[in-house]
């Protein structure tokens, strides 16, 4: 199960570097960073949501408590990603990644960690596997 998890996780990464690249190349050039940031944010809450429920399947039938310690599970992996990525592999200091918790300033990262956390649980629930 830990290898499905997490092969999926990896696919909502990839889904997550897209969805940044079009937002700085398409969006921010066309409405600009202050609208082009939350929906940039809504936009990946939905995708992790559907890549989830497209997914839930491939991880077996399992308890919702066991759904939700996965969507826990790719929380944790989501947020030490955005952290130790940002930190040591794009060079940015700590002050600077912690803006992604930043709402007023349109960053909805707290949303993506949300919709990482409830879809497995959710998606099972909806396609009745629980």
């Amino acid at each position: 199960m830990l290898s499905k998890t997490s092969a999926i996780w990896f696919v909502m990464v990839i889904a997550a570097v897209v969805n940044a690249g079009i937002r700085e190349k398409l969006l921010v050039p066309a409405i600009g960073p202050c609208i082009a940031l939350p929906v940039s944010g809504l936009v990946l809450s939905i995708v992790i949501f559907l890549v989830v429920f497209l997914t839930i399947p491939l991880v077996g039938s399992l308890t919702g408590r066991r759904y939700f310690y996965v969507g826990l599970y790719w929380a944790v992996l989501t947020l030490s990603f955005e952290l130790l990525f940002g930190h040591f592999a794009a060079g940015k200091s700590w002050q600077e990644i912690m803006q992604v918790f930043n709402v007023r300033k349109g960053d909805l990262f707290i949303l993506v960690l949300l919709a990482t956390l409830i879809s497995p649980w959710l998606s099972a629930r909806l396609r009745g596997l629980v």
